[in-house]
């Protein structure tokens, strides 16, 4: 699976009351739907799946899958502290359509997670899971960095595809991106090299099935047509599936620091789940944009632009203050769940200073 670009690690909305506002998640997802990321990432941090019960992010990660646009990457975010269990949530979001689990490193016995205690969890995972295996390392919240050389040592797993690390040491990235070279792997994407996922390939089976019948019933209707059948032939070949491709992707480097995305793209990384991309999904695409395009000056100047209020409010401030910047820019941030407090009014004050001019 391609996963290059820009991927929103999306909030979980919540009523006044604490309840799982489903409506709210629905339009969330259908507004990053039209924006121009590559997917959606969903129980990440961000999404504070820690304070979900398991029925709840069962009901989160299915309604995001029914209601993202087929051509959107979806990441689930499985990774629990035992094995079993991050198993068995990561058969689920595959049961219900995600392309990718997002496995962040187990960690409440801090002490005993040696290499290869993790290298252990990680292949059993990666062994039996249906989908592929995105590795998770967020030090900021589990005070564990997972090592260069054991990610390194993990990549070369077949269902192990890349990392996201949300350290935001560009040096290790450089070191991760260099030590990785060697794995040789591809990806099925568009003719514009676009990322391709089953629900693509199963909208585009239905709607060419759609126009085999519309023709074929129009081809009843002229009974004194000579060729009734090809007309029908004819859709299925040019709509029966989607034109793809092979794209050497080889393990995938993902970063999770938006106000370092820029110095991580250029040593390697091939793009990140950002928590400033649920309130800003487009200024950070568009430091991605211009990366890929070889304007380096601009992605320089793109990523000036937000820095500050992506190191404040993505980092410091948290998942409140994510979700307060989320309200301003047209997405529904709502309150978060104890003990997350909310943010005072010189906090906002601030915030609302920080977004002044980073609107989607």
């Amino acid at each position: 699976m391609l996963l290059s670009g820009i991927f929103p690690p999306i909030t979980t909305p919540f009523y006044p009351a604490g309840n799982v506002y489903f409506k709210k998640l629905e339009h969330n997802v259908e507004r990053y739907s039209k924006t121009p990321v590559s997917g959606i990432v969903v129980l990440g941090s961000t999404g504070e799946s820690v304070m979900l019960s398991d029925i709840e992010r069962r009901d989160v990660l299915r309604t995001v899958a029914e209601t993202a646009a087929p051509n959107k990457v979806l990441v689930g975010g499985t990774g629990m502290e035992s094995a079993d269990e991050t198993l068995q949530l990561t058969e689920f979001a595959a049961k219900v359509g995600y392309d990718v689990a997002l496995v962040r490193t187990p960690h409440f016995y801090r002490k005993q997670m040696l290499p290869a205690n993790l290298l252990a969890f990680y292949r059993f995972v990666a062994d039996r899971s249906p989908i592929p295996v995105l590795l998770y390392n967020v030090p900021p919240f589990t005070a564990y960095d997972l090592p260069a050389e054991l990610v390194i040592e993990l990549s070369d797993h077949p269902n192990i595809i890349g990392i996201k690390e949300s350290g935001g040491d560009v040096e290790k990235v450089r070191r991760m991106v260099e030590g990785t070279r060697h794995v040789k792997r591809s990806a099925t994407v568009t003719e514009t090299f676009e990322a391709v996922t089953p629900r693509m390939i199963q909208a585009a089976t239905e709607s060419s099935r759609e126009l085999v019948s519309i023709s074929m019933q129009a081809d009843a209707g002229r009974a004194s047509s000579p060729v009734a059948t090809k007309p029908s032939s004819s859709a299925v070949a040019v709509t029966g599936g989607l034109k793809t491709r092979q794209k050497e992707v080889g393990f995938q480097v993902l970063v999770g620091a938006a106000q370092k995305l820029e110095p991580s793209l250029q040593v390697g990384a091939v793009g990140a789940i950002l928590a400033f991309a649920v309130p800003a999904p487009t200024a950070c695409y568009e430091i991605y944009a211009a990366w890929k395009e070889g304007d380096h000056e601009l992605a320089r100047l793109k990523q000036e632009k937000i820095t500050r209020a992506a190191q404040r409010v993505g980092s410091e401030l948290g998942v409140p203050g994510i979700k307060y910047a989320m309200d301003l820019n047209g997405y529904y941030g709502g309150p978060s769940r104890l003990p997350l407090l909310p943010l005072t009014a010189d906090a906002k004050q601030e915030i609302e200073q920080l977004m002044g001019d980073i609107r989607n």
